[in-house]
């Protein structure tokens, strides 16, 4: 007689036991085990417990293939999922094999596991697991279907609605009622005051402070004070929730005529606009980008949309000082440059709406798409590509935690009719015609920092936290990325036989990026090195980057007039004619503050289930190397983290957005 004892594990979420009956098979080269029940005294399968129990077959089964789990019903009790996270077996021949599962497991469905060291397919040796792998791949393929969300937009998957994903992708019970009670507590506290949906002005800025009672952060706090100050408007270019545009100006663009004599006053004595320029200390802001979008509908109008220019000047006290704003891509008499030695309220709506363009460029490009949508991509073509058993499955799987969910909760409520996007100056038809025409012009080296950072000019530029934690944390996981590929990849040849990998890449190419080859993101891959750093920018865009643009909404937009997606009055076409009954009449009405300001709040929220960035709860990896590297990614993120928090406490306006202890490891709010 053969023992095969089970170890088997059931996750710690909410509702993850069942009372139901559980069974197994144990298959073997040398044949399978009879279909054995678990059953130990007492309740065997209660969240985050681990139960023991021994499979008994006449002979060894051999070498250990599949474990098949199977739930029927318990007596009458209604239906039920369980969640089952693990089975550890240990042979007969004393061999120990993880079969990973974390999944829901269903009455009436049969779940084959697939255990021991991470395999790629042209490792497979075993008839019966070349089979599964290919079954596997055919009922994920057609359970994860691409879809199209929009022309010329990355493709999406083709869940309707978050309640028909897959029950194992979908949120925890804990993050959906969390998520619930904060959007109840808000909408609560908002109606009770009298502010949903009121059309009224506010009355003066001061006013808007009065919003949430509890809803503030240090940071919100800090901006509600000192948003009119020029040094703190352009500390945020650098260290707020946007820090992908801002770039070293070498020489002015033609259509922005600022001379000599206008920008003088703000430089150091005896320097010029010439001077600063050829020492590296004048940066730029474009917004190009925006010249001609379509605008919301208002009051039977269309909202005024501003595609300015902002100049920047960083002084002998490394203080990134605004001292050039135009408003409109054409310069004209109706266009004016603006300085900060105009009236005050003429420089206060010119900062104002050149944040207020920033703003809606950062939403859709540089939050929604290129974190979020190309996030979807990945998740996607990771489902549908690699089997369970391959290594960059087990590696990448845990990086796309939630994404499906969210984003499409994020359709529906984000920029569906009603939601926050949508009721910017852009609305629906501008949002998605800005991503176009961000997608077809993004490049590779864009999504990688290391040359983003170079290609803007920004190496050297002084207090710039995004680009000291973010390089940082790139060589971090670029590290980590190179020992775990390596190991699995020790010659391009081996790159390049990997059939799944290649599919996996040109779906990504095809689909996330429309086959657009001028984007120089790869349809294939033919080295080691190409493996490693695409999935380091993955790692990296929907972890750290994510972070960087996600987490600190609420710190720097629930301030209306520091960041607003909504300005209903035009901007001045010449100087001295505003006031501050301009301001308040330009920025959004109550309702409408409100409205921003608690999605806003919902984004930048935390929930007990979060999973931190190297963090990865569920064991994949039975192996001890990989095991190892993952213990080296762990420490390196903490040493960083250290360093940061030490960095921190020295500043007025601390940068934590990529502190490793506060980065998810998924997109999943």
């Amino acid at each position: 007689m053969a023992e095969y004892k089970l170890e088997v594990t059931t996750g710690d979420m909410t509702h993850a036991g069942t009372f139901d009956y559980i069974f197994v098979t144990l298959i073997g080269t040398e044949g399978e085990s009879e279909r054995t029940e678990l059953d130990n005294y007492g309740i065997d399968f209660t969240a985050g417990k681990v139960r023991t129990y021994t499979v008994k077959t006449a002979l060894s089964l051999g070498k250990l293939l599949l474990v098949k789990v199977e739930k029927d019903p318990y007596l009458s009790l209604p239906a039920n999922e369980w969640f089952c996270s693990k089975i550890v077996v240990t042979t007969p021949e004393e061999e120990v094999i993880l079969f990973p599962c974390n999944r829901w497991v269903s009455r009436g469905e049969h779940v084959e596991l697939r255990g021991g060291k991470a395999m790629k397919a042209c490792e497979e040796e075993h008839p019966l697991l070349i089979d599964h792998r290919k079954q596997e791949l055919k009922l994920k393929s057609c359970l994860y279907q691409w879809g199209v969300n929009a022309e010329g937009l990355p493709h999406i998957n083709n869940f309707k609605d978050g309640s028909d994903l897959p029950a194992e992708i979908r949120f925890s019970m804990s993050k959906s009622y969390e998520l619930l009670y904060t959007k109840k507590m808000m909408s609560a506290e908002l109606k009770f005051k009298g502010l949903t949906g009121s059309t009224e002005q506010w009355e003066n800025i001061e006013a808007m402070k009065k919003v949430f009672w509890f809803n503030k952060t240090s940071i919100s706090e800090y901006v509600s004070e000192h948003w009119g100050e020029d040094d703190f408007y352009g500390f945020q270019f650098l260290n707020a929730t946007n820090p992908n545009v801002i770039q070293r100006c070498l020489e002015l663009p033609s259509n922005f005529p600022v001379t000599e004599e206008m920008v003088k006053p703000f430089l150091e004595d005896g320097s010029s606009l010439q001077m600063e320029m050829e020492k590296g200390n004048i940066f730029l802001c474009d917004y190009k980008r925006m010249d001609g979008l379509p605008t919301r509908m208002y009051n039977g109008k269309p909202l005024p949309l501003t595609a300015g220019l902002g100049l920047f000047y960083m002084n002998p006290e490394n203080k990134l000082m605004p001292i050039a704003i135009q408003l409109h891509q054409q310069p004209s008499e109706q266009n004016p440059i603006f300085l900060p030695s105009d009236p005050e309220s003429d420089w206060m709506l010119a900062k104002m709406f050149l944040k207020n363009a920033d703003t809606m460029q950062y939403e859709a490009v540089y939050h929604l798409m290129n974190t979020h949508y190309l996030a979807e991509a990945f998740t996607v073509a990771t489902l549908r590509n690699f089997p369970a058993i391959h290594p960059l499955y087990k590696l990448l799987i845990p990086h796309f935690r939630y994404t499906l969910q969210i984003n499409t909760i994020g359709r529906n409520v984000l920029v569906g009719p009603d939601g926050s996007l949508t009721s910017s100056s852009l609305g629906p038809e501008g949002l998605n015609e800005i991503m176009r025409r961000a997608l077809s012009e993004t490049t590779y080296s864009s999504l990688c920092p290391p040359e983003d950072i170079a290609a803007r000019g920004l190496e050297s530029i002084p207090n710039f936290y995004y680009r000291d934690d973010g390089l940082k944390l790139w060589g971090i996981i670029n590290s980590f990325v190179e020992a775990m590929v390596e190991y699995y990849y020790p010659t391009d040849c081996e790159v390049c036989s990997d059939s799944e990998l290649q599919a996996w890449i040109n779906e990504i190419f095809t689909h996330g990026f429309l086959g657009n080859r001028s984007s120089g993101i790869p349809s294939c891959f033919h080295t080691v090195e190409e493996v490693i750093k695409f999935i380091t920018m993955v790692i990296f865009t929907v972890s750290a980057q994510h972070a960087a643009v996600n987490n600190g909404q609420y710190d720097y937009h629930s301030w209306m007039p520091n960041s607003s997606l909504l300005m209903r009055e035009a901007p001045p076409t010449t100087k001295g004619q505003s006031s501050m009954k301009t301001i308040m009449e330009t920025l959004p009405n109550v309702g409408e503050t409100v409205h921003f300001m608690a999605a806003l709040w919902l984004l930048a929220s935390k929930f007990s289930d979060v999973v931190l960035l190297g963090t990865y709860p569920e064991e994949r990896f039975d192996e001890p190397a990989p095991k190892q590297m993952i213990k080296e990614f762990q420490a390196e993120l903490s040493y960083l983290s250290e360093a940061i928090a030490k960095r921190n406490s020295k500043l007025a306006v601390p940068y934590n957005y990529l502190n490793p202890a506060e980065i998810e490891n998924s997109i999943s709010i």
